[in-house]
C-alpha cells in the first residue's frame, strides 16, 4: 500500500465527512455504538480476563466501524452486522493485532505506575475512580503526561492497521509498519485533525456545561452529556474511514 501526502487542512475535511457519514444514516450508527458499548462493558466486568479480552477485540471493532463508514458513503445501509466485518475478514491477523495492541496498553500502564504508584493504572483496569485528593496530585498528572506521550505512537500504529490487515490482507507486522509511516508523513492534517477534535471532544461540551451550571441549570448541563456523545463518537469513528480513504486514496471492495 502506497501512502499519499495530503495538506494540512484534510485535518478538517476528515471530520466534516464524519458528520456527513453520520448523517447519511444516523440510527445505523447509534445502533451501532450502543451494541459497542454493550460488549465492550459486558466483556469488561468478567473477572480476571475481561479488560484483557475487551482490549484484543478494539481492533477488530475499529474494522466494523470503518465498514459501516464505507457503506454510507456509498449510500448503502449501516446495519449492526457491519459491526462485526473484522471478525469476519482475516480474523487470525485481527487477533494478533488486538494481542499486540493489549501489550502496548500493558507496558503503557506499567510505565505510568513509576510516576502514581498505580492510581492511574488501576482506574483503568477496575473501573475503580482514584480519591479526589489523588486525582489533584502532581503525580497523577504527570502519569497523565506520560501516558498520552506513550500511547502516540501506539495509535500512530493503530489508525490505519486493522482495515489495512481486514481489507487488504496485509500481514499485522507489515500493517503497523504502514500505519506509523502512513501517519508520520501526514503528521500536519492528523495535528490539525488532533486539535479540532480536542476542541469538539473535550473543549466545547466543558465550555458549554460550565455554562450551563454557571447559570444554575445542572440538570439540563448533566442531561446533555449523553446526547453529545452520541453525537462525537460516530462522528469520530466515521472521520477514521476518511482518513483511512484520503491517505491511502482507495475504496475496498
Amino acid at each position: 500500500m502506497q501512502a499519499r501526502i495530503v495538506e494540512a487542512r484534510q485535518g478538517v475535511v476528515w471530520l466534516l465527512d464524519g458528520w456527513r457519514l453520520f448523517r447519511a444514516a444516523p440510527l445505523g450508527w447509534l445502533a451501532m455504538v450502543f451494541a459497542y458499548w454493550i460488549i465492550m462493558t459486558l466483556a469488561s466486568v468478567v473477572p480476571f480476563i475481561g479488560v484483557a479480552a475487551a482490549s484484543i477485540m478494539v481492533p477488530a471493532f475499529s474494522v466494523g466501524f470503518m465498514a459501516a463508514a464505507r457503506a454510507a458513503s456509498r449510500r448503502g445501509p449501516v446495519e449492526l452486522r457491519l459491526l462485526f466485518d473484522g471478525f469476519r475478514h482475516h480474523p487470525k491477523s485481527q487477533l494478533v493485532l488486538g494481542v499486540v495492541y493489549l501489550m502496548c496498553l500493558g507496558t503503557l500502564l506499567s510505565v505510568t505506575t513509576l510516576a502514581d504508584d498505580g492510581a492511574l493504572a488501576s482506574w483503568m483496569l477496575t473501573g475503580r475512580r482514584p480519591a479526589e485528593d489523588a486525582l489533584q496530585s502532581d503525580d497523577f498528572l504527570q502519569a497523565l503526561a506520560v501516558a498520552a506521550l506513550l500511547y502516540t505512537p501506539v495509535l500512530m500504529a493503530f489508525w490505519f492497521a486493522p482495515p489495512l490487515a481486514a481489507w487488504h490482507g496485509t500481514g499485522p507486522v507489515k500493517a503497523l509498519f504502514f500505519s506509523f509511516v502512513a501517519c508520520l508523513l501526514n503528521w500536519r492534517p492528523f495535528l490539525v485533525y488532533g486539535a479540532f477534535s480536542a476542541f469538539l471532544v473535550l473543549v466545547l461540551p466543558v465550555t458549554v456545561l460550565l455554562m450551563l451550571m454557571l447559570a444554575s441549570l445542572k440538570v439540563a448541563a448533566m442531561s446533555l452529556v449523553f446526547p453529545v456523545l452520541l453525537v462525537l463518537l460516530p462522528t469520530l469513528f466515521a472521520s477514521f474511514y476518511a482518513s483511512y480513504r484520503d491517505v491511502f486514496g482507495v475504496e475496498p471492495a
